[in-house]
């Protein structure tokens, strides 16, 4: 969401995988990284699913960095498989080669001297499929991956950064966490966000919403989100309200201003408006 006159910290969330598209599998790591970023006061403008398409990546990558946003975090399609092909499809768009990153390559015989020594793998041979984990754009620094193999990569194109992450979500969380939530904060712009949750009954939303529109028009920096339901025959609205600014006390009374005013048009209506403490339930 966007508020007027606020200038937040901006990415985009590629996606990569025909299993994504064929809906076999659920993208549920756009889902936490959103949460993430939203939470450290971040905005995330797009979320953009390909699939494993060298041409499509390199779209999506071009695409994002024409946007003007600050991040670029890409999940999926770094494995030793020949469908992994998230870092090239990355470097056709950076118009940079596929180099041998040493590095890289060290943090893969250590992972696989350590599975091998664990009796999970025969040989921690570096094979070609395992090398190829080690080809980054040039420019690419390794992101030290704790949880699997294959290492995340860390790539500046002027004022964007590109992080590419693996599509298992506990090697994506664990990546993040460790090595991308960091460098996330300190390039953070100071926001500050507020939620919160109220609850209207026996007011129809059909009804609410012409009201609704017009606070929303009204109070521009506040976003008003309902939520309807029925319980026990009975309409119940949950009720949202976000707002972000530079100063905590700004976020607060902008919210508690439309609360208040919230709270009017319900009692007004015959309905019941009372807060729910924490998040929406």
């Amino acid at each position: 969401m966007r508020f007027p006159g606020l200038r937040q910290t901006r990415f985009n969330l590629i996606t990569v995988g025909y299993e994504i598209l064929d809906g076999k599998i659920l993208d549920t790591n756009s889902k936490w990284l959103a949460e993430r970023i939203t939470s450290m006061g971040g905005r995330v403008d797009r979320m953009i699913t390909v699939g494993d398409d060298v041409d499509e990546i390199a779209w999506a990558i071009r695409e994002s960095i024409k946007s003007g946003v600050d991040w670029i975090i890409t999940s999926g399609g770094l494995g030793p498989t020949y469908d992994d092909l998230t870092l090239r499809g990355v470097a056709k768009a950076l118009k940079r080669k596929l180099v041998l990153n040493r590095r890289a390559l060290e943090m893969l015989k250590i992972r696989y001297k350590e599975l091998y020594e664990r009796g999970i793998i025969p040989s921690p041979e570096l094979t070609p499929q395992r090398r190829k984990m080690a080809m980054l754009p040039r420019g690419g620094k390794p992101l030290r991956n704790e949880v699997g193999s294959a290492p995340g990569v860390l790539l500046r194109s002027g004022r964007a950064r590109i992080v590419c992450l693996p599509g298992v979500p506990s090697e994506l969380k664990n990546i993040f966490e460790n090595e991308v939530e960091p460098l996330i904060r300190k390039s953070l712009k100071k926001v500050f966000r507020v939620e919160r949750w109220f609850e209207a009954r026996g007011v129809a939303e059909s009804t609410l919403a012409p009201r609704l529109e017009i606070l929303r028009s009204r109070n521009p920096d506040v976003y008003i989100k309902s939520h309807p339901r029925m319980e026990e025959g009975r309409s119940m609205i949950r009720l949202q309200l976000i707002s972000a600014a530079n100063r905590l006390k700004a976020a607060e009374r902008r919210v508690e201003k439309v609360a208040e005013s919230l709270k009017k048009i319900v009692m007004e209506l015959g309905g019941e408006f009372s807060p729910i403490r924490g998040d929406e339930p």
